[in-house]
């Protein structure tokens, strides 16, 4: 039934989209952080360009009033998941306006509280219509006008250009005009409430650029945003078509869903990619970055007009990004990011079965094997009729919806190259070619001798030294001296000594950080060398290394601690949970203050913190003391929290502890104390 249904559904859309024309809207909203509701004001402009009984509008539980088209009041009805209008317009031009609220159970976040508020919205994959009275369907675009009411100490984003804002006489609130000149698909609205900081500048073709960041975090904008404009400037030339609106902002929040949302001229991130020059050494937001900008072409300008085409956005986005990455780190860096996607590919092929051109395909597939696609086509056909073909297919389909052989005629047009060969077998057929990409892949030097030395990793030992000192003593891309590293992991001590200092030697954080991987026995000549580690600007090598030596040399335990008792880490506070939990597992160090050590860590696992800050706390703390109820209170609450990557932990954590009967007792004692959302989510495990 449920497939008939959707198909109906579909069908009617299909039906509307054919004889209705939705132009703009004009929508005034004010979000509500106490009632985590939001209503608001709005008014659409529609051409009806065929006879037609009932016109929809997606609304997911929402409550609806004063509904007028051209002026007049018509009856209507709420199905819960639509507006559905049957009277009162005509053929040609209409207007309509109706008041709304809703209280969204998705796709409308609020984030902390008082003057750690954040509120941010996330359409792809959720639907903006839980949120604001819209079109699920992708291939109706209309221009979207926001102006949206707030409390005027915070700051208020949306797409477009902020035309002005306006202290509202009545209240301490304030509402932010926000206008768009162009059309887009419903799941590209945004909004972005937070206290943030600004920096604005222009690209090299004039476009203004805004970045954001928590005002908290205003030291890291320089290191979080490193490269953008020259990411912008390089996509303008590389790409052929100007961008294709009149502002670029980007802002990150709290507990974000996924990496970064392309949000029409308003890139969402997560604010994981909020980065000091320590933490930058180890994880940046440049790669997402340049992929939420190259959405702005492909996926805002142009949209896939059905999932099964969506490799038309996130390949595109994906490659494009390796692109700018080629641009800013050279060929090797961009060789190495493809093999380790080729890598990826061809292990999840065995159990990824789905090809591209299905709308059912996995992520890794419609990303990593969408760029993998270009980029072989890209070399088939030479960088400059490529150029041109996604040249001539962005200004024919601007602001329109695309399918993949509009894309693949443009490829027909500029060359002989068999696109009908390359759809079935890049396309239409699943698996990864990697044979044809490892051809590829070998035209890179560095990439050659990569490739070489993993083909040696089973040869003894003895034929591979005088080659492995040869690498460790070259200027050779850090990868070729990883992989010398990870392939001594299983030799003698004695007989890799030499070496090891070689590695230690090179002073390349990633080369070191290999090393305090492989190493799990250190012995007293190396130790000092190891040390050493705790001084790299990496927090992942201070974490391993901290770890690694607490275990070791326990008579140096407080030494280590006292080295890293201020160290902090990632956002997600790796470093600090790892010292307070060793802190609180050395005898005799600082027995003072280990009840203060045990609160704050406890405190990291409660709502007040974001969920990486909480579940490093959890896991932590379950090793530490899985008896403590305050811990499995704070457990529970995970379950009810946005983000499904977190309450997945939170479940899996609940399921292993109540394997035994004491916790299953310790639970059920738990539940008259929680909330009822907490009462529910606890149930169902127990129940399970």
């Amino acid at each position: 039934m449920r497939y008939i249904f959707l198909f109906f559904f579909s069908f009617s859309f299909a039906q509307q989209f054919q004889k209705v024309d939705f132009k703009t809207v004009h929508a005034i909203v004010a979000p509500n952080s106490i009632e985590k509701s939001i209503s608001g004001e709005v008014k659409y402009e529609f051409q009806v360009l065929a006879s037609i009984d009932t016109i929809a509008i997606d609304a997911i539980k929402m409550e609806f009033s004063n509904v007028k088209i051209n002026g007049k009041a018509v009856n209507f009805k709420n199905s819960g998941k639509a507006l559905q209008l049957f009277e009162g317009f005509k053929k040609g031009k209409n207007k309509l306006t109706f008041t709304y609220k809703a209280s969204p159970k998705q796709t409308l976040y609020f984030i902390g509280e008082a003057e750690n508020l954040q509120i941010w919205t996330q359409g792809q994959g959720k639907y903006t219509s839980h949120w604001l009275p819209s079109f699920d369907d992708v291939n109706e675009k209309l221009i979207f006008n926001l102006s949206i009411q707030f409390d005027s100490s915070f700051e208020v984003l949306s797409n477009g250009k902020l035309k002005n804002d306006n202290i509202n006489s009545n209240n301490n609130g304030k509402t932010w005009h926000y206008q768009m000149t162009q059309p887009m698909s419903s799941y590209l609205v945004m909004m972005a409430i937070g206290k943030f900081t600004k920096q604005a500048t222009k690209t090299k073709s004039g476009t203004p650029l805004e970045i954001y960041l928590d005002e908290k975090d205003a030291d890291k904008i320089e290191t979080t945003y490193k490269y953008t404009t020259q990411i912008f400037d390089f996509f303008e030339r590389e790409i052929g078509v100007k961008y294709p609106w009149e502002i670029y902002r980007q802002v990150p929040v709290r507990d974000f869903l996924y990496s970064g949302m392309e949000n029409t001229t308003s890139t969402i991130f997560a604010q994981d990619f909020v980065v000091d020059k320590i933490g930058f050494n180890d994880k940046t937001y440049i790669n997402v970055n340049a992929h939420e900008l190259a959405h702005q072409w492909f996926g805002n300008l142009i949209t896939a007009q059905s999932g099964k085409h969506h490799w038309l956005q996130e390949g595109f986005a994906t490659y494009y990004a390796l692109l700018a990455e080629k641009e800013l780190f050279g060929d090797d860096h961009f060789n190495w990011e493809l093999y380790e996607m080729a890598e990826r590919l061809q292990k999840a092929s065995k159990s990824d079965t789905i090809p591209l051109l299905n709308e059912k395909a996995s992520s890794l597939t419609f990303y990593q094997k969408g760029a993998w696609v270009l980029h072989f086509l890209r070399e088939q056909i030479g960088p400059e009729k490529f150029q041109k073909v996604v040249e001539t297919y962005l200004k024919k389909y601007r602001f329109k919806n695309v399918n993949t052989d509009d894309f693949l005629n443009e490829v027909k047009a500029v060359s002989t190259f068999d696109t009908e060969n390359f759809k079935r077998i890049w396309l239409e057929q699943s698996g990864f070619e990697v044979g044809q990409a490892l051809a590829l892949l070998r035209k890179n030097a560095f990439m050659q001798s990569y490739l070489e030395l993993v083909e040696k990793q089973s040869q003894p030992f003895e034929v591979k030294k005088d080659m492995f000192f040869t690498i460790l003593n070259s200027t050779a891309f850090y990868p070729l001296k990883e992989e010398v590293v990870y392939q001594l992991a299983e030799v003698p001590m004695e007989e890799k000594e030499s070496l090891l200092r070689q590695a230690f030697a090179t002073q390349q954080i990633k080369v070191r950080q290999a090393l305090a991987r492989i190493l799990v026995e250190i012995p007293a000549s190396l130790q000092p060398e190891y040390e050493s580690l705790l001084l790299d600007e990496s927090y992942i090598t201070k974490e391993i290394a901290l770890a690694t030596l607490w275990k070791l040399f326990p008579e140096k335990q407080p030494v280590y601690l006292n080295q890293s008792k201020d160290w902090a880490g990632f956002n997600d506070k790796n470093l600090r949970i790892l010292w307070l939990t060793l802190a609180l597992m050395t005898e005799n160090y600082e027995n003072a203050k280990k009840v203060n050590f045990y609160d704050e860590l406890l405190a990291y696992s409660t709502p007040n913190y974001e969920s990486g800050v909480r579940q490093n706390a959890l896991t932590n703390l379950l090793f530490l003391n899985p008896n403590d109820q305050n811990i499995l209170k704070n457990l529970v609450n995970a379950t009810t929290h946005h983000k499904w990557q977190f309450t997945l932990f939170a479940r899996n954590q609940i399921r292993e502890l109540l394997k035994t009967e004491r916790h299953k007792k310790y639970f059920q004692e738990l539940l008259p104390s929680l909330n009822a959302a907490e009462q529910t989510q606890l149930r169902r495990l127990l129940e399970s």
